[in-house]
């Protein structure tokens, strides 16, 4: 299925003629036409288009003090606040941050769902009725102990900050972490107990468009193929300060990123192997996803796709240039990939499923280690169960470092 979509997108004029061609006729073609062109480019815009302000969807319907002190937030039961596993709490701007516990029921009450404060961050639960929930649930690495170097690294627009935490027993392996679409660096301080383990150096580091390094010109994403310019200028900072071997971990669409740099990247020979969390292997299986998720016909879903990479969606879209969607399809590329990979993926992964990383280990059992997991959703792995999450990455990263040894 996905080589049939992928082929969809490829004819310059195959898809736009077939849905624009309806608009040619009149009264309720043209309309037709024009709500289908429409949805498609509002589609096409959200994929690319950085969110600044997000409203939240979880809604609190109580703030509950127990026997003890500890305060407790009720919320509207759906799939997102009966997720399993601890979490974070972020309110409109982030003005309000909260760390909060795993899901618990609310005796009498089936319709809410309870998890207890457990740290505040910063700002106050005054006034707050909803917010989102991640599963980024660290605000700095010093909530888990670890001691950070605030660092910059050069990138082409500017400076990107990034935190630095500095290995022990193997401080010349690098560890770079490459978080996801919507997220910042603190996305990938989960890692950091297991890499802190195996005494490498980790850099945390920001990149385009994320709200903390600067923005791309057309301030659009690339999903991968533009940013991983920036994760190349993060080998660089590791190679002129001491690295010897870099190791890529990207989440989600860090996941894409970190593979188009290990695949374009004139610094590629440094790089020993990649950690993919929950990763986007084929952008167009996710887009399809979506597109189905959100109830969006096919039809305006394949338009939004071709919009995205093609010349002439950019005038809807506002990028530069147009998304290589075959370059970042590794299934399709699979006899392409070169370097020892951990995926680590929940088979119940809502956002980005997780097909085509089962796919890509099934085609290059040589290269690929896969480690699924269940019950947890999109990047949630090691909130769901990080003893396992930790193991797959000692087990791999340990069989990595005692390779290198022997070089």
């Amino acid at each position: 299925m996905a080589r049939n979509i992928v082929d969809t997108l490829q004819p310059r004029s195959a898809v736009p003629a077939t849905l624009i061609g309806v608009g040619l006729g009149l009264g309720a073609g043209s309309l037709v036409a024009a709500s289908v062109s429409a949805l498609a480019g509002y589609f096409a815009r959200r994929v690319v288009t950085p969110e600044e302000r997000r409203t939240g969807n979880s809604i609190i319907r109580e703030v509950v003090t127990d026997a003890e002190g500890k305060l407790w937030l009720h919320f509207t039961k759906d799939s997102d606040t009966s997720e399993p596993g601890p979490c974070s709490f972020l309110t409109e701007f982030d003005s309000c941050a909260l760390r909060l516990s795993a899901p618990e029921p609310v005796p009498g009450k089936p319709r809410l769902v309870a998890r207890k404060i457990e740290k505040v961050y910063h700002g106050t639960l005054q006034g707050v009725r909803r917010g989102n929930l991640s599963g980024a649930i660290y605000e700095h690495p010093s909530d888990l102990g670890f001691d950070a170097e605030d660092v910059v690294v050069p990138l082409d627009g500017g400076d990107g900050p990034a935190w630095l935490v500095r290995g022990s027993a193997n401080e010349d392996i690098w560890v770079i972490g490459v978080h996801g679409r919507g997220a910042r660096r603190n996305e990938t301080i989960r890692a950091l107990p297991a890499l802190g383990e195996l005494g490498v150096t980790t850099l945390l580091m920001s990149y385009r468009n994320d709200g903390l390094a600067p923005g791309a010109p057309d301030g659009r994403y690339g999903l991968g193929d533009t940013e991983w310019h920036d994760v190349e200028a993060g080998i660089q900072f590791a190679l002129d300060n001491g690295a010897k071997r870099i190791i890529l971990m990207g989440w989600s669409m860090g996941g894409a990123i970190s593979l188009q740099t290990a695949d374009r990247s004139e610094l590629a020979r440094h790089i020993d192997s990649l950690i993919l969390v929950g990763p986007v292997i084929n952008w167009v299986d996710v887009l399809s996803h979506q597109a189905r998720a959100n109830k969006i016909p096919q039809s305006v879903g394949l338009f939004g796709q071709w919009l995205l990479s093609n010349k002439a969606g950019r005038w809807v879209t506002g990028q530069a240039a147009p998304v290589n969607l075959r370059r970042l399809n590794w299934v399709e590329r699979a006899d392409e990939l070169k370097l020892p990979t951990l995926i680590m993926h929940s088979r119940d992964d809502e956002f980005v499923p997780n097909g085509p990383s089962l796919k890509l280990a099934a085609l290059r059992p040589d290269l690929v280690t896969l480690k699924t997991f269940a019950k947890a959703g999109h990047t949630r792995e090691p909130n769901v169960d990080p003893q396992g999450f930790a193991q797959a990455i000692t087990g791999f990263l340990g069989k990595r470092m005692a390779l290198l040894e022997t070089i």
